[in-house]
């Protein structure tokens, strides 16, 4: 039941955090859809660490190369989504005040990925590889 709970919790941060991004396009004065190109960020973020613990033999090693350089394109990835509307803001082709709708959604949906793998990936019983 505790795993239905953090399934429920997990979908609604993440509505939460898509409704952030709408927001920044969608509002009358914003009014450009530039900034759902984030979208390609949340989707490409868990694909590293879904092939790294896939291919990872060692589950217990503190240390593994694989999933090393998983964090670290993740760490790309990510770093990449809150760039992105910046860079967007400053040559004035989305307003400020969509870039912080936008970064306020790239925090609620990246940490409800976290959660995802905090919640789903401890490879007991209830894991996501079952769903």
């Amino acid at each position: 039941m505790a795993g239905i709970k953090a399934l429920v919790g997990l979908s609604f941060s993440g509505a939460i955090g898509l409704t952030f991004l709408l927001l920044g396009c969608a509002l009358e004065q914003y009014g450009v859809y530039w900034p759902l190109f984030v979208l390609i960020f949340h989707v490409i973020c868990p694909i590293p660490t879904f092939i790294s613990r896939r291919l990872s033999d060692d589950v217990d090693s503190t240390s593994n190369a694989c999933r090393e350089l998983a964090y670290f394109f993740t760490t790309g990835i990510v770093v990449s989504a809150f760039g992105l509307p910046i860079i967007m803001a400053r040559t004035d082709l989305i307003q400020w005040g969509a870039c912080g709708l936008v970064m306020a959604s790239n925090a609620v949906i990246f940490l409800t990925v976290l959660g995802f793998f905090l919640v789903f990936g401890r490879g007991d019983d209830f894991s996501w590889e079952q769903w």
